[in-house]
């Protein structure tokens, strides 16, 4: 495992690669956040990643999420698990299902931590309150136009929908999300690794990123 992840490992140490690959850790959504974030925390050493997701990839999708022309059609999260085994030789346990109130806690019991990445209030309210009762670690990662945050959930109020234009047709940069998948990722790392819960919020105009207070 080591030569694989060579240089995590000189940054990290062997026994924090061995760490994250021990999470289990549970990834709600595989659109620009999930696709992204999944293909991240693989290529640094977590092993046991679920990924929960219904839709298909479209056209749109592709300069904004992992995906290729090629996948057009295909259900996101048998995308996804194809292509991290041949990026990096690793199986994720790909769920298609749409999350609902009867299925969550099958889904997100055995969990160790659990990342949202959707793009509903429906959806990213479930998430929110069946882990707050069940005292699942989450940690919420949204996009709005030019602001991107990593919220955590003891202090994450979930926001309402986007009424116009449709969520698919938002402005979004591909820039922002790659900023908030590599804040996502070292918020799970550190999690992962040393137990800390820190809140970030990052716009891309000015590209500034700050520490979000509790509530």
């Amino acid at each position: 495992m080591r030569d694989k992840f060579y240089h995590e490992s000189l940054y990290r140490g062997d026994a924090s690669l061995q760490k994250l690959s021990n999470c289990r850790l549970a990834v709600c959504g595989a659109g620009a956040v999930g696709s992204n974030l999944v293909h991240h925390l693989m290529r640094q050493g977590l092993r046991r990643v679920r990924v929960i997701d219904f839709d298909r990839v479209e056209t749109h999708n592709i300069s904004t999420q992992s995906y290729a022309e090629n996948e057009v059609g295909m259900f996101k999260v048998e995308a996804l698990q194809a292509e991290l085994f041949r990026a990096v030789g690793a199986e994720i346990d790909p769920v298609r299902k749409k999350l609902t109130d009867r299925n969550v806690r099958p889904l997100l019991k055995d969990a160790d931590l659990v990342v949202d990445g959707f793009d509903n209030h429906e959806a990213r309210s479930l998430v929110t309150e069946h882990c707050r009762s069940a005292a699942i670690p989450c940690v919420h990662v949204g996009l709005s136009a030019e602001y991107a945050e990593v919220v955590w959930n003891e202090t994450y109020r979930v926001p309402g929908d986007v009424l116009e234009p449709d969520v698919c047709d938002y402005p979004m940069a591909r820039n922002l999300i790659l900023f908030a998948v590599a804040l996502a990722g070292e918020a799970v790392v550190r999690f992962v690794l040393a137990g800390e819960c820190r809140n970030f919020a990052f716009t891309l105009k000015d590209l500034a990123i700050s520490e979000v207070p509790a509530c």
